[in-house]
């Protein structure tokens, strides 16, 4: 039913289009294609009819069908207003054989970010959990958080913002100086056998002014007044159909991973501090290696760090 209500939509959206051509066309009754017709406009478009038929006059912002049309990526999506965790829906869907499948909410009651830390997710942001079967080993799987960082950050900069990457998997907003927290990833699997079963890329993103220190949101980036104005048109429904459409570029081709990645990259060059539980490494970022290793050069030579937290330094 909702392979043929998406293929209703999509010809209402080439419309006008008649009742009796749509039955016709999907081999549906005449009543059929009006309660798909009344589903959408449940679900908050605004469709019209008149004597021509059927026409699409309004799409709404954010909805599991809205965010499907016109999507250049074999996702499925299911959308919330409000969720407890996007990512704990999308597990529960991996544990019971989905994949292609997108967790999308405007705000979560019960996010959490790495090493079960509290994620603030209040309404005014977007919050998405991709569903995915990789064929990667366990070992490879942190090249889905390197793809999901550059989706993001690609799908940012074209509203206009200079977002860029900070290792592991922040997206930072740079403005002269100052860098502030634009959206955050959290990569969750299960494998066995040197194979990844399921797994789960979690992408927090602050959309509006999110509130909370050291964050910023697309609309609220404190750019020039020009472009802050023309990006509060925004909208959100294209730009995680954009994130959408370049992690599934990325996931279809993961040479192009690490590249796209060190081009996005802010931390690469910068003196760092990476927090690991083996304690603190200075020194200069200089690369990152596959599956998502940042490799630091100290004065006793170069460290890879794996895993941890990394703290962008001053220059001295």
């Amino acid at each position: 039913m909702k392979q043929t209500r998406q293929r209703v939509l999509g010809a209402l959206a080439d419309g006008p289009v008649s009742g009796p051509r749509l039955a016709d066309e999907f081999a549906i009754s005449r009543a059929a294609v009006w309660k798909h017709v009344e589903a959408l406009r449940e679900e908050g478009f605004v469709i019209e009819s008149d004597d021509s038929g059927y026409r699409l006059i309004e799409i709404p912002e954010m909805s599991g069908a809205a965010l499907e049309l016109g999507l250049d990526a074999p996702f499925e999506i299911e959308y919330h207003k409000v969720i407890d965790s996007t990512n704990a829906r999308a597990r529960t869907l991996a544990a019971n054989g989905a994949t292609d499948s997108v967790v999308v909410a405007s705000a979560q009651t019960a996010g959490r970010g790495r090493r079960n830390r509290e994620w603030e997710s209040p309404p005014g942001g977007v919050y998405l959990s991709i569903v995915c079967q990789p064929d990667l080993s366990p070992a490879e799987s942190p090249l889905y958080t390197l793809a999901a960082a550059v989706a993001t950050t690609r799908a940012a900069r074209e509203t206009g913002i200079d977002a860029r990457i900070k290792w592991p998997n922040d997206v930072l907003v740079v403005n002269e100086n100052d860098e502030r927290k634009l959206a955050g990833i959290l990569t969750e699997m299960q494998g066995e056998a040197g194979q990844v079963a399921w797994l789960v890329v979690g992408i927090g993103v602050n959309v509006d002014d999110p509130n909370i220190d050291g964050a910023v949101g697309l609309r609220n980036d404190q750019a020039d007044k020009t472009e802050a104005t023309e990006r509060n048109a925004i909208e959100t429904r294209i730009f995680v159909q954009r994130l959408l459409e370049e992690f599934d570029t990325l996931r279809n081709n993961t040479d192009a991973i690490l590249p796209a990645w060190r081009d996005n990259a802010i931390t690469l060059g910068r003196r760092v501090r990476a927090q690991t539980p083996r304690g603190d490494v200075i020194g200069q970022a200089t690369d990152i290696e596959s599956p998502g290793a940042l490799v630091i050069e100290t004065n006793d030579g170069n460290v890879r760090i794996h895993a941890g937290d990394c703290e962008h330094l001053h220059q001295t």
